[in-house]
């Protein structure tokens, strides 16, 4: 959640921390090492002007899962995995309003990480159960979807997604 204080961010993320440590799921939260930090987070997302991996990896611990969007950019990829990040993020691969992006990686981009690299790649933005197929196929670890899953029937998109993400992994 953008635009709000510390406080009332910890507030906001404590039942759903709860939730995701219940249910064996990492709870990550996204541009705020501070916060990460304050509320014992599995780990931080960081934004290219939400701080570096080292840093983050010095505040967090070992064990914390460090993520850094890329954009539609192998160097910064590599420089993010130099660092010392678990994972990186490549997106928008399709228009989004939640989180609007000029930048539009090609698949290609997915591939060529997969070829090369072992530390995971997330794909970002806009994606659907209806355009992630090509993500999975490209090379693409983990999706990070937003709106097509929680703007409807949460379940229904999962299944969706699960049925899509099965069919362009085989």
């Amino acid at each position: 959640m953008k635009g709000i204080d510390q406080h009332e961010a910890a507030r906001l993320a404590a039942p759903l921390q709860e939730i995701c440590a219940a249910r064996d799921v990492a709870f990550i939260v996204n541009d705020s090492v501070a916060l990460a930090k304050r509320i014992g987070a599995d780990g931080v997302h960081l934004g290219q002007g939400d701080g570096d991996a080292r840093e983050a990896r010095a505040a967090l611990g070992r064990d914390a899962q460090i993520g850094v969007t890329c954009h539609a950019s192998r160097h910064m990829a590599m420089d993010a995995g130099d660092a010392g990040a678990d994972y990186v993020a490549f997106g928008s691969f399709f228009p989004s309003i939640t989180k609007p992006s000029e930048h539009r990686p090609e698949l290609d981009l997915l591939t060529w990480w997969q070829n090369l690299f072992e530390i995971p790649c997330v794909a970002i933005g806009g994606i659907t159960p209806e355009n992630c197929g090509p993500l999975v196929s490209a090379g693409a670890d983990f999706l990070a979807v937003s709106g097509a899953a929680w703007n409807g029937n949460e379940a229904e998109a999962v299944r969706a997604f699960a049925a899509k993400i099965e069919a362009a992994g085989t």
